[in-house]
Order: structure tokens, then sequence, then C-alpha cells
């Protein structure tokens, strides 16, 4: 790094030495890191790509620490080493890493981007390990799990304690989720690689900064940079994991309340979403599956048999209906459950000072807690779900798992509660999730979880935003979060959809919620049981604005299915915020009211009650069509449009091709054999493509087993002819089988002149009214389709 850009660099940042008792002695390869030996201490340096660099601090009389829970990422790659009498610097093709010998200092740069420096690096005060940076002055920021602050998180200093927040609506500083990481609008990220428990300062003291705090653990962090989003998202992703598709089924809908008390209960529920053709693919059963009431009986995790008399009968029934059930748990068993004692001879609960099991008392009695970091307690814990799964469950819920309550004082296997407190969900869920690899290797988990850590989504964790007032402050939070989580590689964040505290009746606040949840990786509507979350128990008008609702979700599910696949293989989240591809738009960078779905949805939720019109932002170098009216805006400004109480404003980009399925009832019931696909044409998109996949929806890594379709959709645009090619791809394994595909243009200014199939000329139907073409049945069987329309 040129010494010029190096005092550039420090001025911009109003940039101070480093620790004045730190100085520079020298450098040596060790293994795969750059060792930089200073007087209070020693630097392990490592590139694990050329966006990724991590960095360890180890002080004087500690030795290094190498394990991560968060990261998977390990091989080094090779660098180029700089060494004169100011400075070292490491660099790879895109990050350098420059070491200023007196003052001493660490500087970070990508290509020609500063993006931020130690300022007093590793200090130790009031009984805190903490790592202090500079950052620049007009970064916005985002991170440290979630928080309702809207979306710039800078200005707050962070505690990193997962806690359940209970009816939060519009302001929440501690949540589920808190993670030791930050992205900056300048697109990169550090990641503070240590579990024990602290806070993130996110220049709180407003003089551009950044401060890590931790009781304990080891003094690493990852910075990770890059060109765009998408290739951030990208290699902070390969970073700590990317999430395994779950079963399909998980995209559907579900039934959900706290909580169905009995079999009787439960099935007369699903009978109604069958009697009323809503489809549905799952129920969830809260507490009462092995509980009474809500106190005394948490950690039984067996079926009463009153109240479920034959449970392995009714979940078979389910399943044969297209419905799985999915099974709430907690990791607490308390003293009056059946369990305790078997817990307490089988020694799998956490202890105390003296060695025995610690108690403490909670919202639902006293109670210890599953030690999971001990390898016997995590057997123990294992074999419950097992059971439950060989008698047919089919997903896992984990709730409580922050832990709720978890002393400070209780001691597990691998360390005291603060050290282990934020990732025991994280840890729990890969629990589960290794248990289903082993036991249940045909099988997708559903890992359903209150809380976690960076990096819990490679272990299948699907998590929600805990316990939201139901209230329009509550849905009002929720764009925000989702948009967070999936800058965080949490990419399934989503709600208790219609809201979940509260006995609040409003069927316009229900329906929006929910027509904003379609739009989100989950669609389950879950509350309190005294105003019912579910369609059927409402009235007859809500119950049927519902059910088109819950029918677009499911003819939508290819497209939805597709995005999961993406963020399978790359990390994209679902939800989008519109700064990914607008990043030099400044205003957006703050912007949570509208966000993409994929690539070619723009989602504006309607979160105000009584609001007849709403002010939308829609992204430059497009034009946005209406998907309910085709009518259309001009992309790079903002438009007020009209609202219709059916639907949230919902538009396509130009140039899109969009699948839609016909109703169904169940994902069991989902193939491609009759689908439309509708093009949005736009003159000015002279190429377009879009690739749709597709699998059996069940079977564990069936792409890299290569049982998957693909069909590949791709438009050009060239001397008043638009051609269309449609193309379909098989892995090895899959089974190929004809499909019917309708295709609908939108968009056209006038009526074709002639249409070609396969060079064959062939009939079509006109719209006037919308302007659109409507293609007859196209039969798709293993061989390329073209189509030509002259104008």
């Amino acid at each position: 790094m040129k010494i010029v850009g190096v005092l550039i660099f420090l001025q911009s940042l109003f940039v101070f030495s480093q620790n004045s008792d730190r100085q520079f002695v020298k450098y040596s390869l060790q293994d795969d890191f750059v060792k930089i030996e200073t007087s209070d201490g020693h630097y392990l340096i490592k590139f694990l790509s050329d966006q990724i660099v991590e960095t360890n601090f180890i002080p004087q009389g500690e030795s290094y620490q190498p394990d991560s829970h968060a990261v998977i990422l390990d091989k080094a790659i090779k660098i180029n080493i700089s060494d004169n009498d100011v400075e070292l610097d490491l660099s790879s093709k895109g990050i350098c890493v420059t070491i200023l010998k007196n003052p001493f200092q660490l500087i970070y740069n990508y290509k020609d981007k500063n993006l931020l420096s130690e300022r007093l690096g590793y200090t130790f005060k009031d009984g805190m390990k903490v790592l202090n940076f500079n950052i620049g002055q007009e970064d916005v920021l985002y991170g440290g799990g979630n928080r309702v602050l809207g979306m710039n998180h800078r200005g707050y200093k962070l505690n990193l304690y997962n806690r359940a927040h209970y009816g939060y609506e519009t302001h929440s500083e501690l949540m589920n989720y808190t993670m030791p990481l930050v992205f900056s609008s300048q697109i990169f990220a550090v990641n503070f690689d240590n579990a024990p428990i602290g806070y993130l300062d996110l220049d709180s003291e407003k003089n551009n900064t950044i401060n890590y705090g931790t009781i304990s653990g080891r003094m690493t962090y990852q910075v990770v940079a890059d060109e765009s989003w998408d290739k951030l998202i990208f290699d902070f992703t390969e970073l700590t994991g990317r999430q395994p598709l779950p079963p399909r089924w998980a995209f559907g809908n579900f039934a959900s309340r706290f909580g169905y008390h009995s079999q009787a209960e439960t099935e007369r529920t699903v009978a109604l979403f069958r009697e009323n053709n809503i489809p549905l693919d799952a129920v969830v059963i809260d507490i009462y599956w092995f509980s009474k009431g809500i106190f005394d009986e948490m950690g039984d995790l067996e079926f009463q048999k009153d109240s479920f008399p034959n449970p392995q009968k009714m979940m078979t029934d389910l399943k044969q209906k297209g419905v799985k059930t999915v099974l709430v748990t907690e990791p607490f068993i308390l003293t009056t459950s059946s369990r305790w004692d078997e817990a307490v001879q089988k020694d799998i609960l956490v202890k105390d000072s003296l060695g025995n099991p610690k108690t403490w008392k909670f919202y639902f009695g006293n109670t210890s807690l599953i030690d999971i970091y001990k390898p016997e307690a995590a057997r123990w814990f294992w074999n419950i779900y097992k059971q439950l799964t060989e008698m047919g469950a089919s997903g896992v819920w984990g709730d409580l798992g922050e832990p709720e309550v978890h002393p400070f004082d209780a001691l597990h296997a691998t360390g005291t509660a603060d050290e282990v407190h934020n990732i025991y969900g994280h840890d729990w869920a890969r629990l589960v999730y290794e248990g289903f690899q082993k036991d249940f290797p045909k099988m997708r988990p559903f890992i359903l979880m209150r809380a976690g850590a960076v990096g819990s989504q490679r272990y299948g964790m699907i998590p929600w935003t805990g316990d939201v007032n139901r209230s329009w402050g509550g849905l009002q939070a929720q764009p925000q979060l989702a948009l967070q989580a999936g800058l965080q590689g949490m990419a399934y964040m989503h709600a208790d959809a219609g809201g979940f505290g509260g006995d609040n009746p409003d069927d316009e606040l229900y329906m929006r919620w929910l027509q904003y949840s379609i739009f989100t990786p989950v669609f389950r509507p879950h509350a309190q049981e005294a105003v019912p979350s579910e369609p059927v128990y409402r009235s007859k008008e809500v119950m049927e604005l519902a059910k088109k609702t819950i029918e677009m979700r499911y003819r939508l599910l290819p497209y939805t299915y597709t995005l999961a696949f993406r963020n399978h293989q790359t990390g994209m989240p679902f939800m989008r915020p519109l700064f990914y591809n607008e990043p030099e738009n400044k205003t957006l960078l703050t912007y949570d009211l509208a966000y993409l779905w994929g690539d070619n949805f723009l989602i504006a939720p309607v979160v105000n009650a009584g609001v007849t019109q709403q002010d939308i932002y829609f992204p430059k170098g497009n034009q946005w069509i209406d998907f309910y009216s085709n009518a259309t805006y001009e992309g790079g400004k903002y438009h007020t449009v009209t609202l219709d109480k059916e639907h949230i404003p919902t538009y396509v980009k130009s140039g899109s091709f969009i699948p839609l399925l016909p109703v169904f009832q169940s994902t069991d019931d989902m193939n491609l054999s009759q689908m439309e696909v509708h093009f949005y044409f736009d003159k000015t998109v002279k190429e377009s493509e879009y690739v749709l996949y597709n699998d059996d929806g069940k079977t564990p890594n069936a792409f890299e087993q290569t049982l998957f379709e693909e069909i590949e959709f791709e438009s050009k645009f060239k001397k008043n002819t638009l051609e269309i090619e449609i193309e379909p791809d098989f892995g090895v394994k899959f089974a190929p089988y004809n499909k019917q595909i309708s295709l609908v243009i939108h968009h056209l200014k006038s009526q074709p002149k002639k249409l070609k199939i396969n060079g064959k000329k062939v009939k079509f139907e006109w719209e006037e009214n919308f302007k659109e073409v409507f293609i007859l049945p196209i039969v798709l069987k293993e061989d390329e389709v073209k189509i030509n329309i002259s104008f």
C-alpha cells in the first residue's frame, strides 16, 4: 500500500495511533499464517480467499485457540508479501492488509477501497477483552443479529446476549438472535469469531469507531469484502456455510397456534382446511402434546395419553392427507416433570458449583437445562427426537433456545453459561441436524429454532422473529428483521404471520400480514389461541380473502423453490434490500418499505391501518409491471399507487419469466406437468433468462445426486422479432416427464403479426384490453422449444 494512500486513509477516518504500548517486533511465516510479533503479543493472519482475511491477536500469556462455531472455510491461499522499513503489506488479488510499523497500525483495503483499520486494536478494560476499530464516517452499518432499530444500526451499543423480547413492536435493542457481526454499506463485513457474551458497539460515541467486547475467548475476526452485494453474500456464506434445502412442504401453509390441546382438535382443524379447499402442508403442535397446562410438565416430551390417545395413527393419517406434523420441544426439564428423576440419574443437566444439577425458577416452573455439550446428554436428547420421528413426526420446533433463562453460574461440560449462551441454539440445531444425517439420511430435516448464531444456517435452521405483538407496530418491524437476517446468512427468517402476542381481532391487520407473508421464505400463521391464527376459524369474508392469498403462495411455489435452491447454492437471500442493486443510491441504504423477492419481484408491504395509497420506490434500469393489473411503472423513481384489499403491491421486473401452477392442496401433489409461464415483455430488454429448478422436494442433496431438473427460459428481441427458447436439462438420475406449458406474454404494444413454434406457424389468442398473447399449451419433452413472434 502506498504511503500517500495510507495518509489519506488515516486522515479520512480521523485515525489516531494504535495502542501506544504496542510495538512492531518482526514477522515470520508459521504454517498457514503470517505471524506478526509485537511487544504485547502476536498476530496470526491468514487469507482464506481473495476476498476473506482472518486476523487473530493472541495477548502475551495466552495461546492460539483454533476452534470456531461459525466458520467452516479453513484452507489458506497464497498471498504476496512486501516489506520495507515503513510497512508490511500482505495482499491477495482483492484484500490488502497493511501493517504500519511505527506507529503500529493494521489497515484493511479491498482493491482501491478503504475498509477499516484497527485503532486501539486489542485492549483489556473493565474485565472485558476489547477490539477497537476505525470506520468510515459515511458507512451505514447493518447486522448484530436481529434488532428493531431501522435498517441503520449505527449509533447503538448492542448487547450480545440472546434474549426473547415478548410483544415487541417498533423498537427492540435485544432479541433472540444476537451476532458479533457487522456489515457496512461499503460492501464489506467483519465477523468477530467468538462465542461468549459481550457487546458490539457500532459507533455509539459518534467518533467513527466500532468495538467488540467479550468476557472471554479468542480475539479473532474475519474481514470479508467484494465488489457487489451478491458476491459479498456468496463469500460470507462460503465462510460460514450455506443452508441445505429443506423439504418442499416447508414452503407451504402451516396450521399453528399456542396451541392445540388434543388429537381431536388437531384433526378437526386440518379437516376444516380440507373441507374449505384451503391448501395446507403442516400442522404445528405446541406444548399441549406433552402437557395438560402451561406449568409443571415441561420436559415430559411424551404424548399425553388422554388428550392424544393415538398419536402415531394421527400423524400417519395426517401425512396421508398431505399434512406433516411438527412438534414443539424445549431444552428445559422441570423438577416436576416425569423425566426429572431420569435426567438426574443419567447426569444430563447443567451443574452448580458443587456438581449438583443446577435449578432455578422461570415462567413455566422450577427447572434445569439439558447440557447438550455433554455427549451423553446430546445422545439422550436426540433419542427423543429419533423416537418421535419414527412415530411419524416430520419436523422439529426448538423453542426457548436462547436459552430463555440461563443463570450465569450454571456450568456446562465445555464452560460457563455465559460462554455458551449465545451458541446454545446453534448447537442444539446442530445436534438435531447431525442426528437426522445419521439416523434418517433419506429425510430432509425441518428445524424451526428461536435462537441461533453466525453460521446456524448450515444446520438447516429455520429461524423466526420471536413473540411479536399482534399489532401494526409488530408488522412494521418484520421487513427490516428479515432483510437484516438474510444479509447475515439467515435467509429463512420469517414471522409468526398475523402476529403472536395479544388478543387483537383486527381483520385488516391479519390480512395485510398474511399478504406480506406469502413473499417471505416460510408462511406460518401462529398466535396465542384467544384470537385464531387459522383462516378456517375467522369470518367467512376473511377466510375467503385468506384462501386467495394462500392459493397464490402455492401457485408461486416453483419460483419460491427456485429461490431456495439459489440460496443453497450461493447464499443469496429470498428477500433483498433495494440497495443490493443500487448500492450507489444513498437513500436506499436505509429503505425497508419495499424489497426484492428474488430477482424478479418488487414487494411493498402494507403496514399501516386504513391507508388507500402508498408511495413506492421502483428500482432503476427497468420498467415494473403490476402483477395483478398489468399497469406499468418506470424505474428509478417513486410512484404513488392505489391499494387493493385483496393483495399488497406486487410488481414484476420487465423481461422476467414467472412460472405459475394451478392451485393444489398440498406440496405432495406439486409437479410441473401443467404450468403457466408469464413473460413480461419490454422492447428495451434485448435479452433475458430465467432458470427454473425442481426436484422431488424430499431427497437430501438432490442436486448433488443429480436427481433434479432445470428449465431455462431465454428471450431475445431484435428487429421487431421476439424469440423465446425453452430448454430442459436433467440430472443423470432424474426421470423426465412431459410438461404442458401455457405461455402468456404481457405488456405488448400491438398484436403480433405471426407466431411460430419450432418453425411452424401456430394460432394464438390476443387479449386487446391487457395487450397479452396467450399461447396454447406447448408440450415440452426433452428437446428445446423455440418460439418466434413477429410484430
